[in-house]
């Protein structure tokens, strides 16, 4: 599919996508395109349009390059956020001349958002560039929606583990505890993927900008995309940490957890243990044994065996053992 959008009063306004694609617009937006969709724009703008498996190489000289005045720039962008396994993809940015171009095959939130922003209100788009840096902006701005939620839902999990109040229910679901960890790690993991590729991005499009001769205000603008990239990259090394600690405590709490039925069964072992001996004792088949018969032989025995399982616990409970 091929969407098409045009400045007009530095607004955005969609193209009807039923009518034959203007490939003039300021932004054509490329979903999940065909190959003949693809040969016809790549054709259209004496350009080469990467398809999906050159936009999925990991080297950054085949995802950040330039090819006959146009610059190619791709980052990898999450897609269905609101749940903890996002889609992640390839988006390609391309500047061609006057024209911006992306090529996508997930649907990221940023370019359903950004569309309707920038045909609702005045955002001071009248080109190509500056399309494209308001784009990148509202990426980052949800990538940090993202991860602060994140950050909130891992704050949540910590104080479950460590909070007295919960320990009764958190101990019964230590697996559930782990799972939200690995969930909450592996989202963080997917986030700062994508937010280096665009700091990457965001320096390649500073040299562009330079080249490009844009103004004083895009280029700064620019300057701070990588900022804000760069600050959410340490706050997501920061969170990756306080997962891994998270991680190690729930795994100290379980040996804690084990450790403790473990003691418990030990206590009772040993409780048990001299009723046991003096049971055995009493339990053999000599002919000649004195208590055998004594009037009192049996409750003497059983007196003998209540007394030996008490002593044992009133000292456990002296030394605090229990």
């Amino acid at each position: 599919m091929i969407r098409i959008f045009n400045t007009v009063q530095n607004r955005l306004q969609p193209g009807d996508i039923d009518e034959t694609p203007d490939f003039d617009a300021t932004w054509i937006d490329l979903v999940s395109p065909s190959p003949e969709e693809v040969a016809t724009l790549g054709d259209r703008l004496g350009i080469t349009i990467p398809d999906r498996a050159d936009m999925e190489e990991i080297e950054v000289s085949s995802r950040l390059y330039r090819e006959n005045e146009s610059s190619f720039m791709t980052a990898i962008l999450p897609a269905q956020t609101d749940d903890d396994d996002p889609e992640m993809a390839p988006v390609s940015f391309i500047l061609s001349g006057k024209q911006l171009i992306t090529v996508r095959y997930h649907d990221p939130r940023a370019f359903t958002t950004f569309p309707t922003q920038a045909r609702k209100t005045a955002m001071k788009l009248p080109d190509a560039d500056t399309v494209l840096v308001g784009l990148l902006e509202v990426i980052i701005d949800r990538l940090a929606d993202v991860l602060e939620r994140a950050g909130r839902d891992i704050d949540a999990i910590s104080a479950s583990i460590f909070r007295k109040s919960d320990t009764t229910s958190v101990r019964r679901n230590f697996q559930g505890v782990l799972e939200k960890i690995g969930r909450k790690g592996d989202l963080n993991s997917h986030i700062r993927d994508s937010l280096i590729t665009l700091e990457r991005l965001a320096g390649f499009l500073g040299h562009v900008a330079s080249e490009r001769g844009l103004g004083p205000d895009l280029r700064e603008r620019i300057k701070t995309l990588s900022r804000d990239a760069r600050s959410l990259t340490d706050h997501s090394g920061f969170l990756s940490q306080k997962i891994t600690f998270m991680l190690d405590a729930s795994l100290g709490m379980i040996n804690i957890e084990q450790n403790a039925t473990i003691k418990i069964f030990s206590v009772v072992a040993v409780i048990f243990l001299p009723p046991t001996l003096i049971a055995s004792i009493y339990g053999m088949n000599f002919e000649y044994m004195p208590e055998l018969s004594w009037l009192f032989g049996y409750p003497f025995a059983i007196g003998l065996m209540i007394a030996a399982a008490i002593l044992p616990y009133l000292y456990f409970k002296y030394r605090g053992w229990l």
